[in-house]
């Protein structure tokens, strides 16, 4: 993890998170097709859809590095992983368990999925700001 410095630009920041935020927004709903929430999701058959999913996902932090912190774009080879691991943990959970949309554990899944993103895309924002910033 890179040491932050003694002072952070506020401003790229908010940036960085605003654009996450937008990015996780297009990514995980407006851009992701029937073929991958349903693809990635299945037994057998996952890779292909996943990957694609993922690779949406590594598109866009390739997209914000590059406009905040161009030193920084290997981010998006972190982002495909641990996209990809925590999206792969929730179906296997979900496999395992056979949570129904009725059931509260199936939207604790969910929530817990979701908020593990947005922390992974806090902890980015953080590195693209210090870096940005001078550290």
């Amino acid at each position: 993890m890179p040491i932050l410095p003694e002072q952070i630009s506020t401003q790229l920041l908010i940036w960085a998170v605003a654009l996450f935020i937008i990015k996780h927004l297009a990514a995980d709903f407006l851009l992701q097709t029937g073929w991958m929430a349903k693809g990635k999701e299945r037994v057998e058959g996952w890779f292909a859809p996943l990957l694609a999913h993922i690779a949406v996902h590594a598109v866009g932090t390739l997209l914000i590095a590059l406009l905040l912190a161009p030193q920084m774009a290997w981010l998006a080879l972190v982002d495909l992983i641990v996209h990809g691991l925590i999206d792969k943990s929730k179906t296997q959970i979900q496999h395992r368990f056979r949570f129904k949309v009725e059931q509260a554990a199936y939207w604790w899944l969910l929530g817990v999925d979701q908020t593990l993103h947005h922390l992974t895309h806090l902890a980015f924002a953080v590195w693209i700001a210090a870096a940005a910033s001078g550290a």
